[in-house]
C-alpha cells in the first residue's frame, strides 16, 4: 500500500477532546483516520488503565492478526505485559497534551505500512510463502530487521522451516549488502586442525594439499553478507577468531602475512539453542552477543497449519506444467491432519512425490498420493474412531462425564500451549477462543493446584 493511501482506525470512548486531538496528528502525518475497528487496517485504542481490558484488546487485535497500541490516559497500565500477550503492538502512556505521543504512534504506523507493502513485494513474497498469524509476525520482523538496520541477524528454528531462505531474503533487502555476493558456508564441514580455510582462505603451500592459493568466505562476502549455516557446529576454537573479524573486520588469508579489510552483514541460522550451548561450555558468551543482535525465530508447520495448503498450491506450480491443479477435499484433509517433522521442506517432498504421478486433469485426488500415505497415522480429530475408543477406555476406567470433559480440555490447552512454544495467542486462536480466556482459565487452575 502507498503512504498516500494509510489508514488506521481510532477508538477513544467517550474521550472526545483526546480523540480529536489524536485524529489532528495522524492527519497530519498522512493517515487517514476511521471510526471503526477493522482487521484489515492497524489501530489506536486511547482508553484510562482501569477500562483496558486484556479482552478488549484480544478481540480488537483479533488475537494479535491486527496491529494495535494502546494508549493510556491517567495511571500507567500495572501489567503493559499482559496487553501486549493479548495482542497489543505497544502500549504507550499519553503525554500532557497528547501530541507528543501521537506523533509516536503516527511513526510507528509508518513504519508498520512500509513494512507490510515490502513483505507482499515480489522480492518477499517470491521466497517466503504464508499468510498464517505465526508467519506474518516472523516475516515482518525479518522485514524490518533486514531493510532498516545493518544488525548482524540469528535465525533460528526447527529444521526445514526456511533458515537460509530468510539469509537471502536479509540478502535481497539490504540496500547496501545486496550489491555484493551472498556467500554461504556450512559451519558442519569446517575443519577446527586446519583452522577454517572455508572462512579465512589460503595462501599456496600454505599446507598439505593446498597447491593453489584460495580466497575464503570473509573476503568473497566483502561488500555483501556472510551467510554461516549450523553456527551451533563451529567448532570452539574458531568461535573466538570469528569474534576477532567481526569486531575488527580484519582477518589473515592461512600461510599469509598480510592483514586484508573486509565488510560483511552476517546472518547466522541454528535449529539448536545457543544459550543452552553457551551454558555447556560449548559456545562463546560474548560471539552469542555478537549474533544475536536480531534474532528472527522462524515458525514450524505445526504452528502455521494453515498455510499447508498456500505451500502445497505453490510447489505444485514449481513441479506441474500450467494450470496448476487444485487439491481434491480429500487430499487436502490429509495434508491439514499429517505430521510434518521436516517441516515445509518434508511438505514440498510430498508435492514432488504428487506431482510425479500427476498425468494431467484439473485434481490432485487420493490416488497420487504415495502408498505409505495412505494409511498415514491421522491426529484423533480426523481419526473418530480413535477418540471414540479412548473415549471408552476412560468410562470403562470410572471417569465420568463431567470429569472426562475437564480432562479433555486440560489436554486440549496443554497441547495448545506447547504446539505454540507456550504462545497464549496462538494457543487461543489453534483452540477457537479469545487469549483472555485461555489466560483466564490458566488462572483458575493455577488456583486450584494452590489450594490442593
Amino acid at each position: 500500500m502507498d503512504d498516500d493511501g494509510m489508514r488506521a482506525w481510532l477508538l477513544a470512548p467517550d474521550d472526545p477532546v483526546r480523540s480529536k486531538v489524536a485524529i489532528d496528528v495522524l492527519a497530519s502525518r498522512g493517515l487517514d483516520v476511521v471510526s471503526t475497528a477493522r482487521s484489515d487496517l492497524p489501530g489506536v485504542l486511547i482508553t484510562r488503565a482501569e477500562q483496558c481490558e486484556p479482552g478488549i484488546v484480544s478481540e480488537l487485535s483479533h488475537n494479535g492478526r491486527c496491529r494495535v497500541v494502546v494508549v493510556v490516559v491517567g495511571d500507567p497500565v500495572a501489567d503493559p505485559w499482559e496487553l501486549l500477550g493479548a495482542g497489543a503492538s505497544d502500549v504507550l502512556q499519553w503525554s500532557s497534551n497528547g501530541v507528543e505521543t501521537m506523533h509516536t504512534v503516527a511513526a510507528r504506523i509508518h513504519r508498520w505500512f512500509q513494512v507490510d507493502r515490502l513483505a507482499r513485494a515480489d522480492p518477499v513474497t517470491s521466497r517466503m510463502i504464508g499468510q498464517s498469524p505465526a508467519w506474518m509476525s516472523a516475516l515482518r520482523w525479518l522485514v524490518e530487521v533486514a531493510r532498516y538496520s545493518d544488525a548482524s541477524v540469528l535465525v533460528t528454528g526447527e529444521s526445514g522451516t526456511g533458515k537460509e531462505l530468510a539469509a537471502r531474503l536479509v540478502h535481497a533487502l539490504d540496500p547496501q549488502r545486496r550489491k555484493g555476493k551472498f556467500v554461504v558456508v556450512d559451519c558442519t564441514t569446517i575443519m577446527a586442525s586446519l583452522s577454517g580455510p572455508e572462512l579465512f582462505g589460503h595462501e599456496r603451500g600454505a599446507f598439505t594439499g593446498a597447491h593453489i592459493a584460495r580466497r575464503g568466505a570473509f573476503a568473497e562476502a566483502d561488500g555483501g553478507v556472510l551467510f554461516l549455516d549450523e553456527i551451533g557446529e563451529l567448532p570452539p576454537s574458531l568461535q573466538p577468531e570469528l569474534l576477532r573479524v567481526l569486531q575488527e573486520r580484519t582477518f589473515k588469508a592461512i600461510g599469509s602475512q598480510k592483514w586484508e579489510r573486509t565488510d560483511f552483514r552476517l546472518v547466522c541460522a541454528t535449529n539448536q539453542d545457543l544459550g543452552a550451548l553457551e551454558q555447556a561450555g560449548r559456545f562463546r558468551r560474548d560471539l552469542l552477543f555478537r549474533l544475536s543482535a536480531a534474532t528472527v525465530r522462524l515458525p514450524s508447520l505445526r504452528e502455521r497449519v494453515d498455510d499447508i495448503p498456500l505451500l502445497a498450491k505453490h510447489f505444485l506450480g514449481q513441479l506441474v506444467t500450467d494450470p496448476t491443479p487444485a487439491l481434491d477435499p480429500a487430499v487436502e484433509r490429509l495434508l491439514l491432519s499429517r505430521a510434518y517433522p521436516g517441516n515445509v521442506r518434508e511438505l514440498r517432498q510430498l508435492i514432488t512425490q504428487i506431482a510425479i504421478r500427476h498425468v494431467g486433469g484439473p485434481l490432485i485426488t487420493a490416488g497420487m498420493l504415495p502408498d505409505e500415505e495412505r494409511t498415514t497415522e491421522l491426529c484423533p480429530l480426523a481419526r473418530p474412531d480413535g477418540l471414540a475408543e479412548s473415549v471408552r477406555q476412560a468410562l470403562e476406567a470410572g471417569l465420568d462425564l463431567r470429569t472426562l470433559k475437564s480432562t479433555v480440555a486440560e489436554l486440549a490447552v496443554t497441547s495448545a500451549l506447547t504446539a505454540s512454544g507456550g504462545n497464549v495467542i496462538q494457543a487461543a486462536r489453534r483452540l477457537g477462543v479469545t487469549a483472555r480466556a485461555l489466560q483466564l482459565r490458566r488462572a483458575e487452575r493455577t488456583r486450584d493446584d494452590t489450594r490442593t
